[in-house]
């Protein structure tokens, strides 16, 4: 297939640019594999589409405000850095921009001079590893969530108020550069109505990386490659859905982030197990879904890999043609955008 086979026209001012309020008052798309039909509800109705003795997979990361902004020591220049990944201790992976301001030895302070970085190498890609110092008992994280900004899509232009915003109600591992989205609809009362109501919920952790955003390049998606994503599926979670599995019971994913660690296990394992490794899965139209039975998720931009994984669950022609009645309907896209059900 080609990459122009997932465009899709989209008016710019569908672009969500602030999440709803309260969270769950975001528009539902309901889409029903058997049926095909297509129902248009809020968030706070999924219950109606959940049944006891299904389960719910929740991304449990947490978005690092990754972010920051500094000046360079000998001159003040002003320089920004993306962190990537964490490279053991202090030591990271980023982006630095603009980029000439940030050679091999040079040092950068953050904040008040609470944070201070050197550029230890240039790596061939063009990104930097630096390394942090900060006074003696202070904590890095607790001077990244004060200093730091949230990461935010290029298509988000409105200020974000509320840092929490960006995080689901149950993050809890740090590490991801973008927020598993789909999960932002949810509250902790919804939860525990679901909970309530004899749906099981499961939690594993993929860190999402910065490739989420790249665009796909290659016109035939097939050359397309992923970047790759850390993943941990605890022992807990694997026994709750081979459980709920044997009893009759739907795994429902709960984002693309949660869909590609659940198929990942199951194709690198032939089973559902505890696993913890680096996924480059890329699921598009053709692939045999081993492990999820329904999915919840936003609505992505056009050519992107999630909305070929999404066309992969779902089909081609339906993903397509629901996108064209959400964008009739005017739901809102993207990140901050509306959710859609597929069971």
């Amino acid at each position: 297939m080609n990459k122009s086979d997932f465009f899709y026209e989209l008016p710019k001012e569908l672009i969500a640019q602030h999440p709803a309020e309260p969270r769950d008052s975001s528009r539902l798309m309901v889409l029903d594999r058997k049926s095909d039909s297509i129902l248009h509800r809020h968030f706070y109705d999924i219950c109606d589409y959940l049944k006891p003795g299904d389960c719910l997979i929740l991304n449990d990361t947490r978005v690092l405000p990754a972010r920051i902004y500094g000046t360079k020591k000998d001159t003040g220049a002003h320089v920004e850095f993306l962190l990537l990944n964490n490279l053991g201790g202090d030591s990271w992976e980023a982006l630095a921009g603009p980029g000439k301001r940030a050679k091999e030895g040079t040092e950068f302070s953050f904040g008040n001079g609470e944070l201070v970085c050197k550029v230890e190498k240039v790596l061939d890609n063009g990104n930097r590893v630096i390394n942090f110092s900060y006074p003696d008992g202070e904590n890095f994280y607790s001077l990244l969530d004060k200093i730091g900004q949230m990461p935010l899509p290029h298509y988000i232009t409105e200020e974000l108020k509320d840092n929490e915003r960006y995080q689901t109600v149950y993050s809890k591992e740090r590490g991801s550069a973008a927020a598993p989205t789909a999960g932002l609809h949810f509250t902790k009362a919804l939860l525990k109505k679901i909970e309530d109501m004899g749906v099981k919920i499961g939690y594993v952790t993929l860190h999402v990386g910065l490739g989420t955003f790249r665009p796909v390049k290659a016109e035939k998606i097939e050359e397309h490659h992923m970047h790759s994503e850390h993943y941990h599926l605890p022992k807990e979670t694997a026994e709750l859905i081979n459980s709920v599995k044997a009893n009759g019971g739907r795994v429902i994913a709960v984002g693309t982030t949660s869909c590609r660690t659940l198929e990942s296990v199951a194709t690198f394992c032939s089973e559902i197990r505890e696993d913890d490794r680096f996924t480059d899965i890329f699921i598009y139209p053709g692939y045999k879904f081993k492990c999820i039975d329904g999915l919840i998720t936003n609505f992505h931009l056009p050519e992107s890999t999630l909305i070929m994984l999404v066309s992969a669950f779902y089909g081609y022609e339906k993903t397509l043609a629901a996108y064209k009645c959400a964008v009739d309907e005017k739901y809102r896209f993207f990140s901050f955008g509306d959710a859609m059900i597929i069971v």
